[in-house]
């Protein structure tokens, strides 16, 4: 509840609103970016359903948190990644800052920083955490192979 003015009205319709179940849940969120044309997409709490559940792409997700110095390292290798598969059409990275967002699927954990997922199109609800591999352009291009559903390029191209 995040009443503006609070008296025993709004508060007893706040709770009639709750008893119909028709509350819609409160979603820390910074504001939707204006421009977020490049490669690597920002998702904020009130866009992680339409980018990350998006049944039409793959998506690659990073969780982060600014102060953190692992993510910190990894921003520029992520942006490379951004950049070598942003003409793939079914395919986003992306990265959402998990300290200022929340994140509206529970099958997505985020016990750490960084935490990256691979959600493939047709397994939202089972994404593929990045666990085990360097975290430089190389390990990260391979997990995006070898998960991806679809990729315009072959391997010999890479």
């Amino acid at each position: 509840m995040e009443p503006e003015e609070f008296d025993s009205d709004v508060l007893r319709q706040f709770v009639l609103a709750f008893k119909k179940g028709k509350l819609k849940p409160i979603v820390k969120s910074q504001p939707v970016p204006k421009n977020n044309k490049g490669p690597v997409k920002v998702v904020v709490g009130k866009t992680f359903d339409t980018i990350v559940m998006d049944p039409k792409n793959d998506v690659l997700i990073e969780f982060y948190a600014p102060w953190c110095g692992h993510c910190k390292k990894l921003e520029p290798v992520y942006n490379e990644l951004g950049k070598k598969y942003k003409n793939e059409k079914s395919l986003i990275i992306a990265k959402m800052d998990a300290t200022a967002n929340d994140v509206t699927n529970d099958h997505y954990k985020v016990e750490g920083f960084p935490t990256i997922y691979f959600a493939p199109k047709d397994k939202k609800n089972n994404p593929i955490k990045f666990e085990g591999g360097d975290r430089d352009l190389e390990h990260l291009s391979k997990f995006i192979e070898e998960h991806a559903t679809k990729l315009s390029r072959t391997k010999e191209e890479l």
